[in-house]
């Protein structure tokens, strides 16, 4: 909508306003009215797949650095975010599953809606920057430990469909509410068709850690283009896919199956300091971060906000990059009366400029930032 208002009451969206209504209507006294100066009000940005930031980040496996995290996100305009774990040992998976089930009660900025495992069922063969020696076959009693360790708030997982077992521990998961994201996968496209019977429905960072697309074997990515009903995520910097792919995929699949997510390494936005993600050195080059030992790409530095005017920049009208942020990891997460602008629904704001400068942002209708 063009010059309109939104309407915030104890914490929800009371109503949005178009111009002409807005000006014929009569608050109260105590109504706080915020001329934003013809920046966009947008839906706040839900981030569900990053490791860290400015920093902090899960591979400290404590409150306190979730905490860091939740506080410095809001900042750039995200108001809802899974931290997430890498693969590690069960010790360390499951003090962080504790610490992020205990962070979801005392966040005070973007709101910390449960956690990603991005592991540890994994191939050995599409490991990317993981350690090998955190990857394990299917183990639902270990499932079972990680989902107790969590207090029931695992949201996502990344698995490889390929592996022997993985039917059960998708039924295992689907009884839990958990969506499952093909990803870090070496399978042929049988294993894919296989994994979608059984209700992997969701793709971590597409063409990254996946088998790649043959004429005779179409691997995850064909699949994953392939089949309508699966969804994936983007990290849309640039680097880690070339923009003319994520133009073929904005015609290739239905828009509300695209999710942009920053898979954002703890040093993102860091401006000192020794940097370190996962437990090695990395160092920030062409983009992105590059591991110190072997200038191999360790990960994003990607922001939402920079990820929203990346897809805007690559065809993507403002209005669906913004969706990809918003509505459709909600949908796709199961995140309820979020990610939409719409009477009803949770008050998660973010006010950025033409310049794609995050100028506000409000969590459950409280102002978390403000530069206006």
């Amino acid at each position: 909508m063009e010059n309109c208002a939104v309407l915030i009451e104890n914490g929800r969206i009371e109503d949005v306003f178009s111009e002409k209504r807005f000006a014929e209507k009569h608050f109260d006294a105590d109504v706080r009215i915020i001329d934003v100066g013809g920046a966009y009000v947008s839906p706040g940005f839900i981030d569900t797949h990053i490791h860290g930031f400015k920093g902090r980040g899960v591979d400290e496996y404590s409150e306190d650095a979730i905490l860091a995290m939740s506080e410095n996100l809001a900042q750039y305009g995200v108001t809802a975010f899974n931290p997430t774990f890498y693969p590690s040992s069960e010790e360390n998976m499951k003090k962080g599953l504790k610490a992020a089930a205990s962070a979801m009660k005392h966040a005070k900025g973007a709101k910390i809606m449960g956690v990603h495992l991005e592991g540890p069922f994994i191939s050995p063969d599409k490991l990317g920057v993981q350690r090998p020696e955190t990857v394990r076959p299917v183990d639902l009693e270990l499932m079972d430990r990680l989902w107790k360790a969590s207090e029931g708030h695992i949201v996502n997982m990344t698995v490889a469909p390929e592996l022997k077992g993985m039917r059960y521990l998708a039924l295992n998961c689907l009884k839990k509410g958990i969506v499952l994201q093909a990803g870090h996968t070496n399978a042929e496209y049988r294993n894919m068709v296989e994994g979608m019977q059984a209700g992997i429905l969701h793709s971590t960072h597409l063409f990254n850690a996946m088998s790649q697309l043959h004429h005779r074997n179409p691997g995850a990515v064909g699949a994953i283009l392939i089949h309508p009903e699966m969804s994936c995520e983007i990290v849309a910097d640039g680097i880690h896919v070339h923009p003319d792919l994520i133009k073929l995929l904005m015609r290739d699949k239905a828009l509300d199956k695209i999710v942009l997510v920053t898979d954002a390494l703890t040093p993102t936005e860091q401006t000192s300091g020794t940097m370190l993600a996962n437990g090695e050195e990395v160092v920030f080059k062409d983009g992105c971060f590059h591991r110190a030992s072997d200038d191999v790409i360790a990960g994003s530095a990607l922001t939402m906000i920079k990820g929203v005017q990346n897809l805007a920049s690559y065809g993507f009208s403002l209005g669906d990059a913004v969706k990809c942020a918003t509505a459709n990891p909600a949908a796709i997460m199961g995140f309820h009366k979020q990610g939409m602008i719409i009477p009803g629904y949770t008050a998660d704001i973010t006010v950025f400029d033409r310049q794609f400068n995050v100028l506000m942002c409000l969590v459950d209708g409280a102002i978390k930032k403000n530069i206006l």
